[in-house]
């Protein structure tokens, strides 16, 4: 069932992030608030909201939801998704690309839960429950390695890990052009679009992001480039990349070339978590874990190569 209510800000939730405003004015939890912001439910004066929007004194905020349903984690079998790393503690998955990190509001596909399930694992049950066990996400068009947690310690001390930056994050992109200088950093807030519920942007008032990138090899009008993440934002790669004017090939949404897009034959954008390094929850031993490159890729670059 959908709702809608609007309320003008009470002065006791003013400056508030806009999901504990959404949850309180509504008597929800506060996760299930932000996936009703995350899905563009929330508008504030008539702009659509991001969740860590601030309303001001006397703003207007509308909300539309529908009512909460119990997540649905269906078991499948997802034979492109392999096990990279295994144990009591936690399980490190190459994800393939179209597959949603966990059920959430808006997608009806498959998940890496539902992938896990269906082969068979336990998973920890911490976290909200249709997220028990993630302590991280990629995009359901990126692919490479997700580590999820299967003890409850394992959970807790994954996502102080990734809280505190401890997790080494490297991932391979192909961008449009040639970025200039060859490596360097890119250091931008990041926040929603301010015309867009489903995208982000770079924007005065957004969350502290940090990218650093390095040239491996350069193609006529693309480069493959090596990106090393200090913060984890939504779509960081693609905005950041995007705002310096280097988009990723394949990534329409962030302003790629449509017809590079078809030649290269990809359906998403370029984009694999290659590598992952962290000392391992319980043990302390260092990992060092790495991903090839899916068949959708290796194949963009090989027309790259050759053209």
């Amino acid at each position: 069932m959908s709702n809608h209510r609007s309320f003008t800000v009470p002065d006791g939730l003013v400056g508030e992030r806009v999901d504990v405003v959404v949850a309180r004015l509504l008597g929800l939890s506060r996760s299930f608030a932000a996936e009703i912001v995350e899905s563009g439910g929330v508008s504030i004066n008539g702009h659509t909201a991001g969740k860590s929007d601030r309303p001001l004194a006397e703003s207007t905020i509308d909300i539309t939801w529908e009512d909460k349903r119990e997540p649905v984690i269906v078991p499948v079998v997802i034979n492109e998704m392999s096990i990279v790393y295994d144990d009591d503690d936690i399980v490190v998955v190459d994800k393939p690309p179209f597959l949603a990190a966990h059920p959430s509001l808006g997608w009806t596909g498959d998940t890496v839960v539902g992938a896990l399930a269906g082969a068979g694992y336990r998973i920890s049950t911490s976290g909200p429950p249709e997220r028990q066990g993630i302590v991280h996400r990629l995009d359901v068009g990126t692919s490479g390695l997700m580590i999820v947690a299967k003890s409850e310690i394992a959970y807790s001390v994954m996502k102080r890990k990734f809280k505190d930056r401890e997790i080494h994050k490297t991932y391979h992109a192909v961008v449009q052009g040639h970025p200039d200088p060859t490596e360097g950093t890119i250091d931008a807030p990041i926040g929603r679009h301010p015309g867009s519920s489903w995208k982000f942007a770079v924007t005065a008032d957004g969350r502290h992001s940090v990218t650093h990138y390095s040239t491996l090899e350069a193609y006529p009008g693309a480069s493959l480039v090596e990106v090393e993440l200090e913060t984890g934002r939504t779509h960081q790669i693609r905005v950041h990349m995007s705002a310096h004017r280097h988009p990723l090939v394949g990534d329409e949404l962030y302003g790629a070339d449509p017809t590079l897009t078809a030649r290269l034959g990809l359906t998403r954008q370029w984009l694999h978590a290659i590598r992952l390094g962290f000392e391992h929850p319980t043990t302390g031993r260092r990992l060092e874990l790495e991903a090839p490159y899916p068949e959708d890729l290796r194949r963009a670059l090989e027309i790259l190569a050759t053209h």
